[in-house]
């Protein structure tokens, strides 16, 4: 079970092994979804209607989509700015993981209150990503604009991207959509914690009986849990991805209109007026296949790396035992 577990038959993680399953769990997960996040970006970044009934922008569908990126851009295109979005992945995933299984341990610890009942999990897990997203947050804005950008491409690779945006907008710019990524990203880690805590315990084996299939549990649990999560805070992952892309028009201009957006609310007057209520949910179709992807192969693979490294502790503790049996 992800956070802190008294009852539970295993040693806690330390940080060290939280941090090491979470970056794996990251970095795995990473390459599976990354053709996923590349189309969800291209939709949010799009002000024309994206609807396959009355298409008006350059993109309009899921399968139009990755047919028009593979033959302009070619198959590395769905893989368009991995390098920090795998930074991005490894390093969210070790601070979010090592921070929840703190807090949870804290709570347990401090208060009256259960580590493992699901209102904890909303709190702790909120918290997490929000101490996630602070030490994350321009490696995020990095994946944006190098997924965000077209050919002829404007950045040919990370040193330069970095070079160039520090010289011509500032430090500042790395931490541009900061406000809507926290204010999305509390209740949406928040929920995918809590959820996954629900569902793990609605499908909990029989007391007495083998804990077969736990593996696939984890990866059943943690999609549902990414696909509710997502749809209850998707506007507010669109206005950051909006405000991250401000200052890059010109790369953007070929994929049809643009707009500069002085802040977070602006930005959302901006989309209400201009592509109504279903502007704030563009993506989300494409959004929602990742968030299960990605939700449940989080949640999959850090459970495994954790069984991974309790397996290895045991077997370095076995092989001590016989070790100093032998010499007695």
């Amino acid at each position: 079970m992800v956070g802190y577990d008294p009852k539970a038959q295993t040693a806690a993680p330390s940080p060290k092994e939280a941090a090491l399953a979470g970056s794996a769990a990251g970095m795995v997960t990473r390459a599976l979804i990354s053709p996923f996040d590349v189309i969800k970006i291209r939709f949010q970044l799009q002000i024309e209607r994206v609807s396959s009934r009355r298409p008006e922008g350059k993109y309009w569908g899921i399968f139009q989509a990755s047919r028009s990126i593979y033959s302009e851009e070619g198959l590395s295109a769905f893989w368009k700015g991995h390098i920090p979005a795998q930074l991005l992945s490894i390093c969210f995933g070790a601070v979010q993981f090592v921070s929840f299984e703190l807090l949870t341990k804290m709570v347990h610890k401090s208060t009256p209150y259960d580590s493992q009942t699901p209102g904890v999990h909303f709190f702790c897990g909120g918290l997490a990503a929000c101490s996630a997203t602070l030490a994350c947050q321009p490696l995020d804005t990095l994946r944006t604009r190098f997924a965000a950008q077209g050919e002829p491409k404007v950045y040919n690779n990370l040193r330069y991207a970095v070079s160039t945006m520090w010289r011509s907008e500032g430090p500042v710019t790395f931490y541009r959509g900061l406000s809507p990524t926290l204010v999305a990203v509390f209740p949406y880690a928040g929920l995918q914690f809590f959820f996954y805590n629900v569902f793990k315990q609605l499908l909990a084996p029989p007391p007495k009986s083998r804990d077969s299939g736990g593996n696939v549990r984890s990866l059943i649990c943690g999609s549902g849990a990414g696909m509710i999560s997502k749809t209850l805070t998707y506007p507010f992952d669109l206005f950051k991805k909006r405000l991250q892309v401000g200052g890059f028009e010109k790369a953007r201009a070929h994929f049809g209109k643009v707009r500069t957006y002085t802040g977070l609310i602006d930005c959302a007057v901006q989309i209400a007026k201009e592509e109504g209520i279903q502007g704030f949910f563009k993506g989300l179709s494409p959004s929602l296949v990742k968030a299960a992807v990605s939700t449940g192969f989080t949640f999959f693979w850090y459970e495994f790396f954790l069984k991974v490294i309790w397996n290895i502790k045991e077997k370095q503790r076995t092989d001590d035992l016989c070790e100093s049996q032998k010499e007695r």
